[in-house]
């Protein structure tokens, strides 16, 4: 890959990881803590299955914290996926796989049979609970004995809706004033995407798959902890959360 092809795909990334950002503010914050859980239950040295990677920005972090980590990501999106081999192409820590995490058999086209950590920010969201209820006794016999899972998403609490409404206009009002200043929401993001000639093709092909956009559920942090201790895991737990998002931690 040249140099000047290499910065592009770079500055894609660079400007996912700022659309998101503008819907997650403590999303850094988040990053920091599932990488120290992962060094305090397997090392510096994982190997870890970055589970609807997207862009790869687990895998950024993840490299970057700990040069002898490997990590194979796993998503269906095309133009995501067209971004993140873009951004590591080359790196041979790095492996990427196309899948579906609703076909029952995702997990045979991945190039392990178990990992150290399986991780995972805002996307299994997309999956109504039933679904994500299959899919994680599905991760559960990935990770590793004394490996780990982790899941940040949207687990808003349903017990404090006054608390969650001041949250959220808080939080609204501090994205308006960032939209003024020009930062890209979701949609406009994709529509820069569909634009460019490197990403026309895989976008349109990302929205003949998703549509605008799943329809999943967001169920409180304790329902994921009982669900991941159903599904075979020895612990689970909160290890970080905000007024609106939390990350779920289940040992293997």
């Amino acid at each position: 890959m040249s140099v000047a092809t290499e910065n592009v795909w770079r500055v894609w990334q660079e400007s996912w990881d700022r659309q998101q950002e503008w819907y997650l503010p403590d999303r850094e914050e988040r990053f920091r803590v599932m990488l120290d859980m992962v060094e305090a239950t397997t090392g510096t040295a994982p190997r870890v299955l970055d589970l609807a990677c997207g862009t790869g920005s687990i895998t950024d972090r993840l490299l970057k914290r700990f040069p002898s980590a490997v990590s194979t990501g796993v998503d269906l999106d095309p133009a995501l996926l067209t971004i993140a081999r873009g951004t590591f192409d080359g790196d041979p820590r790095v492996t990427f796989v196309t899948a579906d995490l609703k076909d029952p058999r995702w997990a045979e086209r991945l190039p392990h049979r178990t990992y150290d950590a399986v991780l995972t920010a805002t996307a299994l969201h997309w999956l109504p609970s039933e679904q994500l209820r299959v899919l994680y006794g599905q991760i559960a016999g990935l990770v590793r004995p004394g490996g780990v899972f982790l899941n940040a998403d949207h687990m808003p609490d349903p017990a404090t809706p006054l608390v969650n409404a001041a949250e959220s206009a808080l939080r609204h009002a501090r994205m308006d004033g960032a939209k003024a200043e020009g930062v890209l929401d979701w949609r406009e993001w994709w529509q820069q995407a569909a634009a460019d000639p490197l990403l026309a093709a895989p976008t349109a092909e990302r929205f003949a798959i998703y549509g605008e956009h799943a329809d999943g559920d967001t169920p409180p942090a304790e329902w994921h902890a009982r669900t991941l201790r159903e599904a075979g895991f020895a612990e689970a737990r909160t290890v970080w959360s905000s007024p609106a998002d939390a990350m779920v931690l289940a040992l293997r």
